[in-house]
């Protein structure tokens, strides 16, 4: 069973417009989406914990339809919003003794250990933490009542550099069950090229693709060399140029490797910036 299945889901509104979006999660798996601001990472996940409604397609969460089910699948489901929304008088441990209620399967064992591991006061109150705090306790939260999904929407962000490693080990943890799986979002391409196994492109609303990262590694390389060289290979093979007065690079596919190039493996945060470079001059 796949853990989340979307199929030529459609959302417009203003001028925006997430356009027929298809991808898959399989489970025990951890899913990076990656796009700039307004290419239409929330707006996916709003739609798949069913927070704005559809214009058309399907979304199925754990095999359901997240419409028809969503209120069995929310036990099964940890999510961490960009903005965590405790009240701010509460301190840890009130939020834990009011999670208990909501949650069949809360442990109050695993919650005090996050707590612990994150190092999280449990009574300070939420509005004296700082933003990185206030993320590190909504990622307590969603992990303590043995969710099957972890969606996370830019749940890396307002943590140091040292906090973020941990907790992405947190995440590497958790798929290590192949009943578990993870959808995060991230700005910080990074994080995502450490421990995802799929990555989804967003770009201004279309999926500019979505693999495994291990076959994108291995499927194009990051080349550099004269102006001449680089223009000189076949745009067929080209995701994308850059040229400047001190040479050019470029990522192309694996076999169109030529002699006198230097090479280097791609790593995804460039295959990103030159797949949305080159969009970009194909619709000036």
């Amino acid at each position: 069973m796949n853990a989340i299945e979307i199929k030529n889901l459609t959302k417009s509104y203003g001028d925006f417009i997430l356009d027929n979006l298809t991808l898959t999660l399989p489970s025990g798996c951890i899913m990076g989406l990656i796009g700039e601001n307004g290419a239409g990472k929330s707006t996916t996940i709003k739609l798949i914990l069913d927070m704005i409604r559809r214009d058309s397609g399907e979304i199925k969460i754990l095999g359901r339809d997240n419409r028809e089910s969503f209120e069995i699948t929310k036990e099964d489901i940890g999510v961490v919003p960009d903005e965590i929304g405790i009240p701010e008088y509460l301190n840890a441990k009130q939020v834990g003794n009011i999670m208990k209620h909501c949650y069949k399967n809360w442990s109050e064992e695993r919650y005090s250990r996050y707590l612990e591991s994150l190092e999280l006061p449990p009574k300070k109150k939420f509005k004296e933490y700082s933003k990185g705090m206030k993320m590190k306790l909504g990622i307590a939260v969603a992990m303590s009542h043995d969710p099957k999904l972890l969606i996370l929407d830019e749940a890396t962000s307002g943590l140091d550099p040292v906090v973020r490693d941990e907790v992405l080990d947190m995440f590497s943890e958790f798929t290590r069950d192949e009943t578990h799986s993870v959808l995060i979002s991230s700005h910080i391409v990074s994080d995502l090229e450490k421990i995802c196994d799929y990555i989804a492109f967003l770009h201004k609303g279309r999926l500019m693709l979505c693999e495994e990262k291990d076959v994108l590694k291995d499927e194009y390389r990051f080349v550099r060399g004269t102006r001449e060289a680089i223009s000189a290979i076949p745009d067929s093979d080209v995701i994308g140029r850059k040229f400047s007065p001190y040479g050019a690079e470029a990522i192309v596919r694996r076999g169109a490797v030529q002699s006198g190039l230097e090479e280097g493996q791609v790593d995804i945060e460039q295959l990103f910036i030159f797949m949305v470079r080159r969009e970009g001059k194909t619709e000036q």
